[in-house]
């Protein structure tokens, strides 16, 4: 289906700068940027010819900049929370690809609907979500997403992708693979609960919640909150990108192997037979929270975390990153890949 033709207006800036648009807080310039806050918008600036290359930004909570990006940066400022359809269990609420992912979170929250709560306080737009799959404490965000509506960067044209066109896997979707750079993600209706249906088995979320007076949708959302702050740096005062590595995977006989030389060692069996071992711990036995290094590191409360101890440039960031990945092979056998999308 193709866009109607419309006359209608963006925003569009020359040579701007990409500081506020990514949370690791690294100074990069976008050739040209451009703000749509609708679907005709965007299909307008795309019809009248669309040069290369092209990046599409949420957030920018999962961004590393290395250089400036000479090309045109689309950022969504789609609004919009509406129901779609509901039955006795179900509500279908499709979601602006540009609204912020933890108002969404609250605003399920508050209306009493289950299924988002674990994702609480997630940086970034719900766009993105649909791209990395975000997860947290045993949820991720393609459990919930019904579908994602896109508009194609060749042609204009609107796509729609189903549950299962998206591919959901651990920190991954089409999105990433085939589809990767291919379209504008435009709108993303997701599928909420009416009734209680919690998931709390992962960390210390149970204890929390208890100690809160019980599982209800307010006190997981505020649990999580907690449990967040206390571990992950706010990027308005420290930036970072969140987890800048993925949890490793391995066949449970790696796992049983790793558990035996190092008993302590935190594993997460997975419905598929495999085992989530976590990426934190393991940095953290390298000894990266006490390595001083003068514009990145670890965070002191969760060595996942690569932060910008002031005046980083996405080079630092990657010599660092690589650094520890060399140590942790080294130590353990196991090799730790990025989560975070590095441009240039």
């Amino acid at each position: 289906m193709q866009c109607k033709k419309l006359i209608v207006m963006i925003k569009k800036f020359e040579s701007y700068s990409l500081l506020l648009h990514n949370t690791f807080g690294i100074e990069a310039k976008a050739k040209t940027f451009v703000e749509f806050s609708s679907e005709d918008e965007l299909c307008s600036f795309i019809g009248s010819g669309l040069e290369t290359p092209s990046l599409v930004i949420g957030g920018g909570s999962n961004l590393l900049f290395v250089n400036d990006f000479d090309g045109i940066v689309l950022h969504s400022v789609i609004n919009g929370m509406d129901i779609v359809a509901e039955d006795e269990n179900d509500i279908l609420l499709r979601v602006g690809s540009g609204v912020n992912w933890d108002e969404l979170v609250a605003y399920t929250v508050a209306n009493g609907w289950y299924g988002l709560e674990n994702l609480s306080l997630i940086p970034g737009e719900v766009g993105a979500s649909a791209v990395q799959n975000v997860g947290a404490y045993g949820v991720e965000a393609g459990d919930l997403i019904e579908k994602v509506e896109a508009i194609s960067l060749s042609d204009a044209s609107k796509r729609c992708f189903t549950h299962d066109e998206c591919r959901f896997a651990y920190r991954y979707s089409i999105f990433k693979a085939e589809e990767k750079g291919r379209n504008v993600i435009t709108y993303v209706t997701y599928r909420l609960k009416k009734n209680a249906a919690f998931k709390l088995g992962y960390g210390n979320l149970s204890e929390r919640v208890e100690q809160l007076g019980g599982a209800t949708l307010e006190n997981v959302r505020r649990a999580v909150c907690e449990i967040r702050e206390a571990k992950l740096p706010n990027p308005a005062e420290i930036g970072s990108a969140g987890s800048f590595f993925m949890n490793p995977v391995v066949a449970a006989p790696v796992a049983a192997s790793l558990k035996e030389a190092y008993p302590d060692m935190p594993q997460y069996p997975l419905a598929d037979g495999n085992v989530k071992l976590s990426a934190g711990w393991m940095i953290d036995q390298c000894g990266w929270k006490n390595t001083p290094h003068e514009h990145v590191g670890v965070y002191r409360y969760q060595a996942l975390v690569v932060v910008n101890r002031g005046g980083a440039k996405g080079e630092d960031v990657i010599a660092f990153a690589s650094a520890v990945v060399e140590s942790v092979k080294e130590k353990f056998g196991v090799t730790l890949n990025m989560e975070v999308n590095v441009i240039g």
